[in-house]
């Protein structure tokens, strides 16, 4: 699978997983979000993907999703820490299978 940003080819996994993490940018995300996750990135969706980025550049590893929601809890409060709302904003596949693909980040270990 392959996406086109900025007449550059972006080669995606059969999952749409980045093949190469070096090729993120913003407008990466926007177009991985549109063509397979078909979700609209909000405000409160860049809260998300950018707090997976902070994480995962500070440990080297996609935060497993309780580590997650207690970083969202402190960072923005109880009603936008929930796996709930994190599925409202990335309905395909939550934080996991869709928030941590638009992010650019490797996908987790048993997720397809």
């Amino acid at each position: 699978m392959e996406i086109e940003v900025d007449g550059k080819i972006i080669q995606l996994s059969e999952a749409g997983w980045l093949e190469d993490l070096s090729e993120w940018t913003p407008e990466v995300a926007k177009k991985i979000a549109a063509e397979v996750e078909q979700c609209e990135l909000t405000d409160e969706s860049w809260d998300i993907i950018n707090l997976t980025r902070e994480m995962f550049e500070e440990s080297g590893q996609v935060a497993e999703p309780r580590k997650f929601m207690k970083a969202m809890k402190a960072k923005f409060g109880k009603d936008r820490s929930s796996n709930k709302y994190i599925f409202s904003l990335f309905p395909k596949g939550g934080l996991i299978k869709s928030a941590n693909k638009i992010a650019g980040l490797p996908r987790p270990k048993g997720c397809s």
